[in-house]
């Protein structure tokens, strides 16, 4: 089978979220061919430049999204009244109840397919001119009412950023229309190009969301510096898009049901649903998981990046509660080395607090002090590897305010370490009652679950063992590769291979292609992914992936 892979930001570039499960995907289904169809997005991350490629990738095509992308082409008059035609549609939709969404989306698409030039029509007057028509038109949202001259040119510098993969030279019969199937590696911009190969070529889309686009989109909006009708432009073109994407795709697959809830919401059927962990290499654990050695048992571990959606001022004030309680307890705190002026304010806030509320204090005049908090890097000498932050102690804490899927939670999972976590994102869904949980911003139920775990050894062993089994049956890369498998195997059945395959020679090559890629079976009945009937048993097997590749190069199979 061929797949078309479909990055946004990530995947096959050395930085960016979906680089680490896609290269996991794209290893371990070593028995497809894999094109890749990437989006950047800034130009240090090309500068960076591309992991090592496996060989199942046949080709890499790349496009920015930073930068304009103008191929020159300017429109006639009959190309003109297409476009306002098609954009007055979209905006329509994007300002008022958003009926027409889709129709301007693919005739904007097909305009741009047949004569380019989307680029300057969507930064043009006739764009602006559409724009203000529909913010100003009855049964407009109020907040877009107020939007002057400049929200219009920023949004239209946004959209046409958003909307720049309907521009892309992708869509041909040796581009994305020679794939057997779209696999998305995230909503947004990654999956339009999805839609176009199955609006032009009738290609099936599978979109995975380890984290919801739609739901980043509203928090990076929120968090600039755009005017109210700008973000309100912007959250209900991303959410029209969203609506599309899920509408369009043959399987969604979230990464927890955090994301599950929120495409729901978003207009996803729920037959469509199937539920696919992010997991992680788990062998890189096992040292710790299997061994004996089950850590300080007055230690408290906490494990992640020092920034205030980890709330750490709340595990402060409530390790002062446990401290009162437990004169012997300590707090060791691990992380990456802190990059930017936000995260190193926040870490020295952070260590001025645990001054305040823990002074150094010496046995006698002629010893020095210590700390009970300590604030320590992965890689340094008393942790040279992740594993043996989570060695350290018997009781590992989360003490988030915000969580999508907790990575760090799994780790201390695999390592068979008792935890105490906040009740955000998917935390209780992973910890499935093999921890403590309890209400976020809350110090003293955060100690109190602290104190019961540290005074009773039994329970944390009884619970880490528990952690362990459940992290291995759900979260390795190999339950991940099998439910992919599976989808990949069930989606193909619905939609056949399109291409013969051949030899060196060019010679017809018998049983290239898997028997139910064309033979009907029990896959293809009523109990299959289309048509929402008994979920496959794969589908109740989920996991994920994550780890590390090394090599920023770039692969001589490569073309642009």
């Amino acid at each position: 089978m061929r797949i078309g892979l479909l990055t946004d930001g990530g995947y096959p570039y050395a930085t960016g979220e979906s680089r680490l499960w896609c290269d996991r995907l794209v290893r371990g289904l070593a028995q497809h061919e894999f094109d890749i169809y990437a989006l950047s997005r800034s130009a240090q991350q090309e500068d960076h430049g591309w992991i090592r490629l496996p060989a199942q990738v046949q080709r890499v095509r790349t496009a920015p999204l930073w930068a304009p992308e103008d191929d020159g082409h300017t429109y006639g008059r009959r190309e003109r009244r297409r476009f306002v035609s098609h954009f007055a549609e979209l905006a329509a939709a994007v300002c008022g109840p958003g009926e027409g969404f889709a129709d301007g989306l693919y005739g904007l698409a097909e305009l741009a397919r047949e004569r380019g030039g989307l680029y300057a029509a969507l930064r043009s007057e006739l764009a602006v001119r559409a724009l203000e028509a529909a913010c100003r038109a009855p049964g407009a949202r109020r907040t877009v009412h107020a939007a002057t001259v400049p929200d219009y040119l920023a949004f239209a510098d946004q959209l046409e950023r958003a909307l720049r993969p309907l521009s892309l030279d992708w869509y041909g019969d040796d581009g994305l229309g020679a794939v057997d199937l779209c696999h998305a590696a995230s909503g947004g911009s990654a999956a339009l190009s999805g839609l176009l190969a199955k609006r032009f070529f009738g290609v099936p889309l599978l979109v995975t969301e380890y984290g919801v686009q739609l739901r980043a989109h509203y928090l990076a909006a929120s968090e600039g510096e755009l005017t109210a009708p700008v973000r309100a432009l912007l959250a209900a073109f991303q959410g029209r898009l969203a609506a599309e994407v899920y509408a369009q795709a043959s399987v969604i697959t979230p990464g927890n049901t955090h994301a599950r809830r929120w495409q729901e919401k978003c207009g996803a059927d729920r037959t469509k649903l199937r539920t696919v962990y992010p997991g992680m290499e788990a062998d890189r654990f096992a040292a710790v998981g299997d061994g004996d050695d089950s850590g300080d048992e007055h230690t408290l571990v906490w494990v992640g990046r020092f920034e205030p959606a980890k709330d750490l001022i709340a595990l402060l004030h409530a390790f002062a509660e446990v401290r009162k309680e437990e004169p012997q307890a300590r707090l060791r705190m691990f992380g990456a080395p802190v990059h930017g002026p936000e995260a190193a304010t926040y870490l020295a806030h952070c260590k001025a607090l645990a001054a305040q509320l823990f002074p150094d204090e010496a046995a006698d005049a002629h010893a020095v002090g210590d700390n009970p908090v300590s604030f320590e890097e992965i890689g340094g000498p008393e942790a040279p590897e992740l594993a043996d932050a989570y060695a350290s102690g018997g009781v590992v804490v989360l003490s988030s305010v915000v969580e999508g899927f907790p990575i760090s939670l799994v780790e201390a999972m695999f390592c068979g370490r008792a935890t105490v976590s906040t009740d955000v994102g998917a935390v209780v869904e992973v910890i499935g009652g093999t921890g403590l949980v309890v209400p976020p911003r809350n110090p003293r139920a955060l100690a109190d679950a602290c104190l019961a775990l540290l005074r009773d050894p039994e329970r944390r062993e009884r619970l880490g063992a528990a952690a362990r089994a459940r992290a291995l049956e759900l979260f390795t890369i190999e339950q991940n590769l099998t439910a992919f498998r599976g989808i990949y195997l069930e989606l193909i059945s619905h939609s056949p291979v399109k291409r013969e395959a051949v030899d060196e020679d060019g010679e017809p090559l018998p049983f290239a292609h898997p028997a139910e890629a064309h033979v009907p079976g029990h896959w293809t009945g009523g109990g299959g992914i289309a048509s929402g009937g008994r979920t496959p048993r794969w589908a109740d097997r989920q996991d994920g992936i994550g780890g590390l590749v090394g090599g920023a190069v770039t692969p001589k199979e490569a073309r642009a």
